[in-house]
């Protein structure tokens, strides 16, 4: 995750650096360490930031997108976003069948990710 797209998600989210702080469990420093690009996001406070924008609470009904509709899977039943269905969590969980990430590491994982609608449709 680069800065910028940092900063773009915690403006969706409303929250000031000392908030967004508190809900990632890092300091005020690393946030805005962050934002200007002296640090890299560490995975883990990217996991939480996009699972914090994929739960908050929006006017109307939002639209959570399942990926194996928007992939037109066919080997849904197979993977682990279908089993319990979270299709829009998809990046979040491990073992998923979608562009072979089932063998990779986090890291590679998110890679593959951050290219999919699913993911970048948050923020």
């Amino acid at each position: 995750m680069d800065k910028k797209t940092f900063a773009k998600a915690r403006a969706k989210l409303n929250k000031t650096q000392k908030e967004l702080a508190i809900l990632l469990g890092v300091s005020l420093k690393a946030v805005q360490s962050y934002e200007q690009g002296w640090r890299s996001v560490p995975l883990h406070v990217e996991r939480l930031l996009y699972f914090l924008l994929v739960n908050r609470r929006t006017e109307g009904k939002s639209k959570r997108k399942n990926c194996w509709k928007d992939k037109k899977c066919r080997i849904k039943k197979q993977c682990p976003a279908w089993e319990f269905q979270a299709g829009h969590l998809c990046w979040f969980l491990s073992g998923t069948r979608c562009e072979c990430t089932v063998d990779k590491n986090w890291k590679n994982k998110m890679e593959i990710c951050r290219k999919c609608e699913v993911l970048s449709s948050l923020i």
